[in-house]
């Protein structure tokens, strides 16, 4: 992988890059092939855990950061209850109890949004639209392990702020100020100092 000299990555070499980050790393590897054997529908990792191993590989660390949690997100339209989210949170955890899995169902989002964030989401379409208003743009990826092995990613907004390292605010569904205090619990330019990071 080229390594930041003021030359970015294009978008092909981009996920060229993600997917050979992915498949080089045990861990992340085993995380995909867990969630595979659940099989929810739609399902995704995202998040987090992928802009850690990038801003991890790209800052040259040999120890990875750890990960407050893994995020699985599946889109099941014809049940939103609680308990089709602890269903599958109960199959994650019995495969791998060591992993800190965060599990949501995109479909029933914004029955609880408006109550967590005081104002209304309009129900979303499917998983890949749900990683679509996640709240920093370089964190907007999701990856799902086909039967064949092949790496499904989604990057609604492409892969350059992660590979660019660029911490940008998604305007969808964040405010400035949820942005802002995101920033300071994750402690972004602590972990990672060479990211570029936009004020709201």
């Amino acid at each position: 992988m080229r390594e930041d000299k003021g030359t970015a990555l294009d978008e092909r070499e981009a996920r060229a890059a993600f997917v050979g980050l992915i498949q080089a790393s045990a861990w992340h590897s085993e995380l995909l092939r867990v969630v595979r054997a659940c099989d929810p529908p739609d399902w995704l990792i995202g998040a987090g855990v992928f802009r850690n191993l990038v801003w991890d590989a790209l800052h040259g660390y040999a120890q990875p950061t750890p990960v407050p949690d893994v995020d699985v997100v599946f889109f099941d339209p014809d049940d939103l209850s609680a308990d089709r989210e602890r269903a599958v949170l109960a199959h994650l955890e019995r495969l791998r109890p060591d992993v800190p899995w965060e599990v949501t169902n995109q479909a029933g989002v914004h029955l609880w949004y408006e109550q967590w964030f005081g104002r209304p989401a309009a129900p979303l379409t499917s998983s890949a639209d749900g990683v679509g208003t996640w709240p920093e743009t370089a964190t907007c990826v999701g990856v799902r392990l086909l039967p064949n092995d092949d790496l499904t990613i989604v990057a609604p907004y492409g892969l350059s702020d992660l590979f660019g390292m660029v911490l940008r605010r998604n305007p969808r569904r964040v405010t400035v100020e949820e942005y802002r205090a995101r920033l300071r619990k994750k402690r972004i330019a602590e972990k990672w100092p060479r990211v570029r990071i936009l004020d709201a």
